[in-house]
Order: structure tokens, then C-alpha cells, then sequence
């Protein structure tokens, strides 16, 4: 029978070992690190806002004017790539040589009807503006973390 000193002891090492794991030194290292996980996620610049992006996900944006429903779009603004163990953060962004994200554009729609109320007291004036915000939702393509030619 283990003692509770031995079962905490033996608690500490393990997470220790585990966080030890592999503290990637060279970039080409974390990324071939990040590749080899089941899923990752990338912070990506779409329309001067950041998002938390993954793979199939569906992203509402404002209105984008310059592009048609089928269009694919390359996301270049990629602050940070990673997965459940790893992340590598850009600094500011991380170069577009590395990793490469797709968003195809899906639709151009439009928000619930939105209604303003505008008022003057005491002058009989009153408003209502109705108003429906305009968006584009856009699909996002795998991640493709680029291999380095060199190795």
C-alpha cells in the first residue's frame, strides 16, 4: 500500500515529466510539433477583428464589398498557431511562408431588422429608423502548416 506522501510524490513527478515534455528551441521544431497533433486552431485578422479560427468553421463578418460568393480568400494577419499542447505566437504576426488558412466566402446576408427610436422631448418629434446590418459569412479551409524546404 502506497502512502499519501509516496501517492504525492509520485503525483509531482509525473507532472513534471509531462511538462517537460518538448519545449520546441527552433520554429521548424514547433511546427512539426503542432503538425503532428489531431487538431489545430489558428488567431487570424479578418476585417481589422481577431478571431479564434479552426478548420470547417463558419465565420459572420461584416459586410466584405470587394468579393463574390465562391471567392477564396487567404488569410495573411496570423497572430498565433496552435493545438492542445502547443502554440507558437507571431510577433506581431507569424510570416504566411509557414502557415497557410483559407476562408471561401459563402454568402453575403443580411441581420435582424433592427429599429431606432429617435426623440425630442416637448417638440412632438419622434422617429423610427429601421435598420438591417449587412454581413459576410465565410467558410475556413484546413490549416496548412508548410513544411521547411531546407530539411
Amino acid at each position: 500500500m502506497l502512502s499519501p506522501f509516496s501517492a504525492t510524490l509520485r503525483a509531482v513527478a509525473t507532472r513534471a515529466l509531462h511538462t517537460q515534455a518538448a519545449a520546441p528551441t527552433a520554429v521548424p521544431n514547433a511546427l512539426s510539433l503542432i503538425r503532428s497533433q489531431p487538431a489545430q486552431y489558428v488567431v487570424a485578422s479578418v476585417a481589422g477583428r481577431k478571431y479564434l479560427l479552426t478548420p470547417r468553421d463558419l465565420l459572420t463578418v461584416p459586410r466584405l464589398k470587394d468579393v463574390k460568393v465562391g471567392d477564396v480568400l487567404r488569410l495573411s494577419d496570423i497572430h498565433e498557431l496552435g493545438s492542445r499542447e502547443f502554440t507558437i505566437r507571431g510577433n506581431p504576426t507569424i510570416p504566411p511562408e509557414q502557415v497557410r488558412v483559407e476562408a471561401t466566402v459563402v454568402e453575403h446576408t443580411k441581420g435582424k431588422m433592427e429599429f431606432i427610436f429617435k426623440k425630442k422631448r416637448r417638440k412632438g418629434y419622434e422617429r423610427t429608423v429601421q435598420h438591417k446590418q449587412t454581413y459576410t459569412r465565410l467558410r475556413i479551409g484546413p490549416i496548412d502548416i508548410v513544411e521547411d524546404a531546407s530539411s
